[in-house]
């Protein structure tokens, strides 16, 4: 059933909860931001004469969080006319006007006390068919439901966004023991047709999926930098695209997200797992605390573990020495693997060639991929019932491109379990009862569809089909789904009638090769289909024209090839304008030049 939502009430406006209400303003879902009642006037509010009980220095603080909206980069809103759809409020005057909304979305700090609070107060004014939810990164509904009325506790449940709330697709929902099944179908369904989130079902355990493997291996990281003598410059290189992260790396994410963030997740963490033996030997090293001291918090402060500086040339990005605490030149990575993975496109094969690499880069990537494959694995059916839910969360949340359990079938499980044994580390059980039924990896394919290892059964069954979504990749499986080929795009059949331009080359740009296979498609389109998408799922849909071929033509004065490449190209736009049948285009990531057109 498809969600309905006409109005939220959010508690707490700060960076999550102005985020979150930008994008529900996004989808045309109009909130009501609250937070704290100021204590003091400032210097403006003083000059005009204003009290503590005027209703504009009572919701100064809402106001002031939803006013940044418009200035924040990367931008919260699609158009700042949005943020007329936020209603700023605070928690003494505008409280009891919660219980007028659907949706209440608590994300005030994560302390415990302050939560329980809460909604001490909203089960006074809970009403009929309400949802109340935490954005809590990771505290146990257990605890902030303590002492609370039954029919809160049927109400209510986790619906974890990440930062920032536009632009990050994963939303955790966490339910718990009293949740409705109704409450978490809505929940669910509001993130996933509302708000286009890519939904993830975790369990009420300690910081949940994403970040319970994820701070844990930040920890690793972090733990090795300070005893393996690798540098800032390194380990993001390493910790990168070479092996299927963002490029920022670790220490760049870690200025993103905010120092204090890490420090208070690793604390939780560690607080509420003494007896996991992975996360109690990972305290911070000494160096964070004193990046704390010096409030070296990464952008909120301005200065992190990178920091921008002008110069005469314009500005400099500079990285800091984790000995002496100064600033000096970034230092360009050396290690052979590196260059090993810039050669190689396919993520799979360069996540095994990097992890294979016998230099010090490499030793350093087995290390940590190793620790959180296994970390991962032993953690299910823990954190999550199925392997699924732990690759879309680390791929959704931390934007990894493949999950633990892909990338162990990138490096083949039965030679992990190997290396991990001669290394003398654990080898999960699930890892061994895969093996154990002759199975050699946790994906597969079988009559055309794509299949994953239930750790419950214990064998390959069919992945389920999720609702409202096609998966390019699965639907390739089966051959019979595409109908026309070439080097750089492909003809796809999506089913009811429908066809899809699918473009599969480096950066999607534009060539001779994708407008002819354009053109070839409109054809069959117009012969057999009734519509057309033009879409992917890689990071981007076009850079726009391919310019080495431009370039190559403009070398070799190749005028008459160069005129004809612009004609073509201006008549297969035309073709798609005036096409007998709809023409939908799915444009994401970048759509430049050719691309936009």
């Amino acid at each position: 059933m498809r969600a309905r939502l006409q109005r939220v009430g959010i508690i707490g406006s700060g960076v999550m909860g102005s985020g979150i209400a930008a994008q529900l303003a996004n989808a045309g879902i109009p909130s009501l931001l609250l937070d704290i009642v100021p204590k003091e006037l400032t210097e403006e509010e003083k000059a005009k004469g204003l009290t503590l009980e005027d209703k504009a220095v009572r919701n100064r603080i809402a106001n002031d969080n939803i006013k940044l909206l418009a200035t924040q980069k990367p931008a919260p809103l699609f158009e700042p006319a949005g943020a007329s759809l936020i209603e700023a409020g605070n928690m003494e005057d505008d409280f009891d006007r919660l219980a007028e909304v659907d949706w209440i979305l608590e994300a005030a700090p994560e302390r415990v006390d302050i939560k329980q609070g809460i909604y001490e107060r909203l089960d006074k004014i809970l009403k009929p068919g309400q949802i109340v939810s935490s954005n809590t990164s990771g505290i146990s509904i257990k605890q902030m439901m303590e002492g609370r009325s039954e029919e809160l506790k049927k109400h209510f449940l986790v619906t974890h966004f990440f930062n920032p709330p536009r632009y990050m697709r994963l939303y955790e929902v966490v339910p718990g023991p009293k949740t409705l099944p109704e409450v978490i179908d809505r929940a669910a369904n509001i993130g996933k047709f509302i708000l286009g989130k890519g939904v993830v079902y975790a369990k009420d355990t300690p910081n949940f999926i994403a970040n319970r493997i994820g701070v844990a291996e930040m920890g690793r990281i972090l733990k090795a930098v300070g005893s393996g003598g690798y540098n800032i410059d390194e380990v993001d290189a390493l910790t990168g695209k070479a092996i299927g992260r963002p490029k920022s790396g670790t220490f760049r994410m870690i200025d993103i997200v905010g120092l204090d963030t890490l420090i208070n997740n690793s604390a939780y963490l560690a607080s509420q797992l003494k007896d996991d033996p992975a996360v109690a030997g990972l305290e911070l090293p000494d160096f964070i605390q004193k990046m704390k001291e010096k409030n070296l918090r990464g952008e909120k402060t301005g200065a992190g573990f990178y920091k921008r500086v002008k110069t005469k040339e314009g500005k400099e990005i500079l990285t800091l020495n984790l000995e002496t605490m100064e600033y000096g030149p970034r230092q360009k990575p050396s290690f052979p693997c590196l260059a090993t993975a810039k050669a190689v496109d396919d993520v799979a094969a360069r996540i095994k060639a990097v992890a294979n690499s016998q230099d010090k880069g490499g030793e350093l990537v087995w290390d940590i991929l190793s620790a959180t494959l296994v970390y991962a694995a032993r953690n299910v059916p823990e954190i999550s019932d199925d392997i699924l839910n732990v690759d879309r969360a680390m791929k959704w949340g931390y934007n990894w491109e493949l999950g633990p359990f892909e990338i162990w079938d990138a490096l083949g499980v039965e030679e992990t379990a190997k290396r991990l044994e001669g290394d003398g580390k654990e080898v999960p059980q699930i890892v061994r009862d895969l093996l154990a039924a002759d199975l050699q990896s946790f994906y597969g394919a079988e009559n055309g569809k794509p299949t994953y290892y239930n750790v419950h059964a214990k064998k390959m069954e069919p992945i389920p089909e999720r609702e409202g979504v096609i998966e390019i990749p699965h639907l390739k499986i089966d051959p019979s789904n595409e109908v026309l080929r070439n080097e750089v795009a492909s003809l796809l059949d999506l089913g009811d009638g429908v066809a899809c331009i699918e473009f599969h080359c480096k950066m999607n740009t534009i060539s001779n090769d994708s407008v002819s296979l354009i053109h070839k498609s409109l054809d069959k389109v117009e012969e057999e289909f009734d519509a057309v998408l033009i879409g992917n799922q890689g990071d981007h849909f076009s850079a726009g024209a391919n310019l080495l071929n431009l370039v190559l033509a403009v070398e070799e004065e190749e005028w008459d090839e160069i005129e004809r490449y612009i004609a073509e190209f201006q008549g297969t736009s035309m073709r798609f304008k005036y096409f007998s049948k709809p023409v939908i285009g799915c444009p994401h990531g970048l759509s430049l030049g050719g691309g936009c057109e």
